[in-house]
Order: structure tokens, then sequence, then C-alpha cells
């Protein structure tokens, strides 16, 4: 979890700096990720805020999560059946991405979104695919 948080202070996210680590059975590190603009599109290019009524001016759109970042980044090695620490839980489509992977389990430092339908929806899917989380 260390490296997880480490990692997030790479993020050029002035509100929500988050980073993920992926180890597998052996506890080596084959993963690590922050959230951050795709490659290729600068920090300075794309919208960093997150209020307004204009979509295109706010982060979501555009921003890679940091579960994403570290399964892209991987080292080389399967992910699968590796467990991934990560200081946010995932929202709904980073949770998909870690199904999809193969990894089995999540463990996360802060849940503050809980309440919110993309935690909800994230949490049914790992439990649906038996995937634990804590």
């Amino acid at each position: 979890m260390a490296v997880a948080c480490l990692s997030a202070q790479r993020s050029r996210d002035p509100s929500s700096q988050v980073g993920a680590c992926i180890v597998n059975q052996e506890n080596n590190i084959v993963g690590i990720g922050y959230n951050g603009m795709p490659n290729g599109c600068g920090d300075d290019k794309l919208p960093w805020g997150r209020e307004g009524d204009d979509e295109l001016k706010k982060k979501y759109l555009f921003v890679c999560h940091a579960e994403l970042n570290a399964i892209m980044n991987k080292n080389g090695a399967d992910v699968k059946g590796c467990t991934i620490y990560v200081a946010l839980f995932p929202c709904n489509e980073c949770a998909k991405l870690i199904i999809q992977s193969g990894i089995k389990e999540v463990v996360y430092i802060s849940d503050k979104y809980q309440d919110t339908p993309e935690v909800t929806a994230s949490k049914i899917m790992l439990h649906t695919a038996n995937i634990k989380y804590g």
C-alpha cells in the first residue's frame, strides 16, 4: 500500500491523487499507476476541473485512473491472480478492468464515494466475480 500511496504523489490532479500497485502471489510488484491524462496528452493540455456545466471542461471524460494505468503499465508479467492495492475504492469502470484482467483481490484505504451509483455497481460486479475486497 505504501507503494500505491507513493505513486499517487506523481499525479498532477489537484483534487484527487490516487495510486495503485499490483503484486503477484509472491508480493513482487508487477504494475504501478497513478491517475493522470492519457499518454501523449500533456497534463497542461486537458482540464483538471471538477465543477461547471460544460463536461468538456471537467477532468472526468479525460483522466485515466490509477487502476487502469497500473494494469496497462504492468512489467510484462501476467496479473491473473494478483492483488491490487489502491488508495481509493475502484469505480465501476475500473472494476470492469480489474475483473477482465484476472486480478483476484482489491485492497483499499478509502471508500469516500461509497454512496455513489458507480461504487455500488463496482461492489456488485466485484462480488459477482468473486473478487475479494477490503
